[in-house]
């Protein structure tokens, strides 16, 4: 059966439903194609999900450690049943309100694999998509002609050549979302926000973690100040960190229960090994072959406003390779369906995507790091703002934090800033509004802030950067 659209949308996820319904807002009946569940890896396999984990394994840190407010200090016990049910109810939550925003913006949901056709009976041109039902064989596949095509299909975990997930011994971090105990000792190969994440989650669950990153810093692409002191503060929580350690098969033996690794200094026995290297693109399958699109290292080739070479049909979100993250997919989508409807949309600054690490303390930035812009011949000046300057971060147990704030010299203007403390996650907002802004120093420094307030050192780094700090 044939239907006809403006636009469909390939894969349902973050980038694809929020696409969906800008699009509907913006008078276009559109469809969206999802083979799995709508809300992506996101909603059920990544950032909810997660978000949900580190929570209670915060809350196990903070029973741990009750004494530091004068409480005393229990051993929590962990049900790892009971935070997966918990986990699982904030996902199905959010799940049933993305159905109903689909329905509410009536957009058509086609449960199925598509792909992308070549010129056809159906159209002059590539786009038309035929949706497949691979679980049902006889069942024939329906076919979406449309004005204009977008590609949302995201990406899924990079597994080592030489050690390939099998959900049970070598896990991905789709495998650890149904995770149904704490593991006694566990190896996390890759140092990046992924397998920090999880080396938090553990550690404060009660798993003996090691941390194996290839390269010299963990975090590689953020400031190396928030690398250290993020590593300095995983270590006193019990995480075991091996920098500049490359892996082979020849260092690795898998038995049934357990697997070896060979390090410099010896060896050791794992329960379980998390391979958290990086994400790949979802282009297989997808039907690009009838197009004329480009890939870039396995990544959809797209100008500004995300159309690829055949313009009626647009790519946003990881399969893009830009930023992987969710609110950088979201805001893809916006700019491409913005584009399709001739909305003229502003485009998509990336040194102005807040970055947020989750862990315990959390780390977040915007902007460019001290290497970047040295690497970029930039004149910069550096001012730094600890936490234990802020009362309300000393009573949140975060004195140890830092802010740092890059600055360009003559104008004053934000090139890059960094946090390390409670509430980081939450205070980069500011930075995004005053990056989006084009505020000054001066000028987050001059607005005021509730005292006290964790937020309080977003104005010090502002003072500080005109010479006139209060606090520092």
């Amino acid at each position: 059966m044939a239907y006809e659209y403006d636009l469909v949308i390939l894969g349902g996820g973050t980038a694809g439903y929020v696409a969906a319904i800008k699009a509907s807002q913006l008078g276009m009946k559109t469809a969206v194609v999802e083979k799995e569940k709508l809300g992506g890896t996101c909603l059920h396999k990544g950032c909810i999900p997660t978000k949900s984990m580190l929570k209670s394994a915060e809350v196990a840190n903070t029973m741990k450690h009750a004494g530091i407010f004068g409480i005393g200090s229990v051993e929590p016990e962990i049900d790892m049943g009971k935070v997966q049910e918990r986990k699982q109810e904030v996902v199905d939550q959010m799940y049933n309100g993305v159905r109903h925003l689909m329905k509410k913006h009536k957009v058509d949901v086609f449960n199925g694999h598509g792909r992308i056709l070549g010129p056809s009976i159906f159209s002059p041109m590539a786009g038309t998509v035929a949706v497949e039902h691979p679980e049902y064989e006889e069942a024939e596949s329906e076919i979406l002609i449309n004005q204009h095509v977008l590609v949302a299909t995201g990406s899924h975990p990079r597994p080592l050549p030489f050690l390939p997930f099998d959900g049970s011994l070598v896990l991905s971090s789709d495998d650890m979302m149904t995770l149904d105990h704490i593991p006694s000792r566990m190896v996390i190969i890759g140092g990046g926000v992924i397998g920090l994440e999880f080396a938090s989650i553990l550690t404060d669950l009660g798993t003996h973690v090691t941390v194996v990153e290839a390269g010299n810093q963990i975090i590689p692409h953020e400031d190396k100040d928030f690398a250290g002191a993020l590593k300095k503060a995983l270590e006193a929580e019990g995480v075991t960190f091996k920098v500049g350690t490359s892996l082979d098969e020849d260092r690795i033996s898998k038995g049934e229960d357990a697997i070896t690794l060979q390090f410099d200094e010896g060896e050791e026995t794992f329960d379980k090994a998390l391979v958290a290297i990086g994400r790949a693109p979802n282009t297989e399958d997808l039907g690009l072959g009838n197009t004329k699109i480009q890939l870039d290292g396995g990544y959809i080739s797209t100008n500004r406003y995300y159309q690829t070479k055949d313009e009626n049909i647009y790519a946003v979100g990881d399969v893009i390779g830009n930023l992987q993250l969710a609110h950088v997919a979201t805001k893809e989508a916006v700019i491409a369906v913005e584009h399709m409807a001739e909305k003229r949309p502003y485009t998509l600054d990336y040194t102005t995507v807040p970055r947020c690490i989750y862990t315990h303390p959390e780390v977040a930035s915007i902007g460019r790091t001290e290497k970047e812009l040295k690497e970029a011949g930039m004149e910069y000046s550096v001012h730094k703002v600890p936490f234990a300057a802020v009362g309300k971060a000393v009573i949140a147990h975060g004195g140890k934090g830092f802010g740092k704030m890059l600055v360009e010299p003559e104008t004053k203007d934000m090139l890059g800033l960094s946090l390390i403390g409670p509430g980081a996650t939450e205070l980069i907002n500011e930075a995004a509004l005053a990056k989006f802004l084009d505020a000054s120093a001066l000028e987050v420094g001059s607005a005021i802030h509730a005292h006290p307030s964790i937020g309080e050192v977003m104005m010090e780094l502002g003072l500080d950067a005109e010479g006139i700090g209060i606090h520092v």
